[in-house]
């Protein structure tokens, strides 16, 4: 009946293992990308921009106003004329005056304004796409860096747990030979501290992971105590290219972004420079005026139609106040230069920087893994001679440390390389789901 229920017990644990969903590098992403608040915020600017773009905010619209009054008095009223049978003097006498109008107008010149603020909102949307395609590439390299965090770290647990049974069987070898008398309890002991220097070394580890774990549900924007499943092993892309890279660089989206802002301001010269110019307005519309009075020498006066007028504007002195803010937009234009080139210098160093460190991890890559499979080969081959009695607790210990020391370059090599791969794929905006 115990073993039903052990097996029971058993079956049960694998299913719940199983039906836990594991969680994949594409899945981080696009529960990243559907939830971060960084792409959200950049969303709401970029659609503020979008609403922004039409000609109405621009000013090619006309603008109809309507506009009302009605004011009712009680007047007293004194009127003398020469003919003194005409004369009229009454208090509390009841007047009213009603005022109606729809006015409309329209812009017909103002030296190009319009039609270079339009351009402007045009770019400035633009603009906003190309901050949001950043700020896509910065949060799917974010959580792709994060993801492989967690598998480096579940790597070098299973180097610490493989040593962990090198411990033990090292333990169990001697307490064997204790019971033939060929043992002693200073090697047993040290024996007991390795093993259990090994087993904190392992608490430490699996706390690292789910600091990891928890840095990348962040990412995600998912509770920190949610519980993932991450079975995944680091792969690198060993075709890139520094030249590809390097050619690459003008699709970044924040330098594309950074010539998009020198246009805007090479625009905002233009609008400035057409407040110095004329302006001509178009107005038309429909008036109605009454006026009413209970007593007095008009009772009524009443007067209604359409009207239409031109309006020049000819600006003639501001205290040069147009002509400094064109001076300041042209100091703006040429700083937006400034910064596209140093941009443009930033991104390529990082790139040749980033690939430098790529290819110098692939470099020892090659080399470690070998290294790492020959420390595994000691490692097994000097327990063979411990079980014979043919090595030392010392030979044990060094051929140990020699595993641990080639497993734990190779994985950090491996993140290296990746991490590298990852930026570079960033720096051209070619991350993707």
């Amino acid at each position: 009946m115990k073993k039903w229920l052990l097996v029971l017990f058993i079956v049960a644990a694998v299913s719940q293992v199983s039906a836990q969903q594991k969680l994949t590098l594409a899945d981080a992403i696009a529960a990243s990308l559907k939830n971060s608040y960084d792409i959200e915020l950049v969303r709401n600017q970029l659609a503020i921009s979008n609403i922004n773009n039409n000609p109405g905010v621009a000013g090619a619209l006309p603008t109809v106003n309507l506009t009302a009054s009605d004011n009712e008095q009680i007047i007293s009223i004194n009127q003398k004329f020469p003919d003194a049978n005409r004369n009229t003097q009454r208090n509390n006498v009841g007047s009213n005056i009603l005022q109606m109008g729809v006015t409309g107008t329209m812009l017909l010149y103002n030296g190009n304004r319009i039609v270079t603020t339009q351009k402007r909102l045009a770019q400035l949307e633009l603009l906003n796409k190309n901050v949001l395609n950043a700020q896509l590439q910065n949060t799917m390299a974010l959580v792709s860096v994060r993801y492989y965090e967690v598998v480096r770290q579940q790597e070098l647990l299973k180097t610490i747990q493989k040593s962990i049974d090198v411990f033990q069987k090292r333990l169990d070898l001697l307490e064997a030979r204790k019971e033939a008398g060929l043992a002693n309890n200073a090697d047993i002991y040290q024996a007991k501290l390795d093993l259990n220097q090994q087993k904190q070394a392992l608490q430490t580890q699996h706390l690292i992971i789910k600091q990891s774990k928890a840095d990348l549900l962040q990412s995600m924007i998912q509770s920190p105590d949610s519980v993932i499943v991450i079975d995944d092993k680091i792969a690198i892309d060993k075709n890139l290219s520094l030249e590809n890279i390097k050619g690459a660089l003008p699709s970044n989206p924040d330098y594309v972004a950074a010539a998009t802002q020198i246009t805007i301001n090479q625009l905002i010269e233009k609008e400035t420079a057409a407040l110095r110019m004329p302006s001509l307005r178009a107005t038309t519309g429909f008036n109605l005026n009454s006026n009413k009075s209970a007593a007095g020498f008009i009772l009524l006066n009443q007067s209604y139609g359409p009207f239409f007028g031109v309006n020049l504007s000819v600006p003639l002195y501001n205290g040069s106040v147009f002509k400094r803010q064109g001076q300041v937009a042209a100091i703006n234009t040429r700083s937006a230069k400034i910064q596209q080139e140093n941009l443009a210098l930033t991104l390529e160093t990082n790139a040749v920087k980033t690939f430098n460190a790529y290819t110098n991890a692939l470099t020892q890559l090659q080399t470690e893994t070998d290294n790492y499979a020959l420390s595994s080969q000691l490692l097994d081959l000097v327990m063979q001679r411990f079980e014979l009695a043919e090595a030392t607790i010392i030979d044990v210990r060094q051929a140990q440390q020699s595993f641990e020391n080639a497993g734990y370059r190779l994985v950090n090599l491996q993140y290296t390389a990746k991490i590298a791969e990852i930026e570079l794929n960033r720096l051209v905006s070619k991350l993707a789901l």
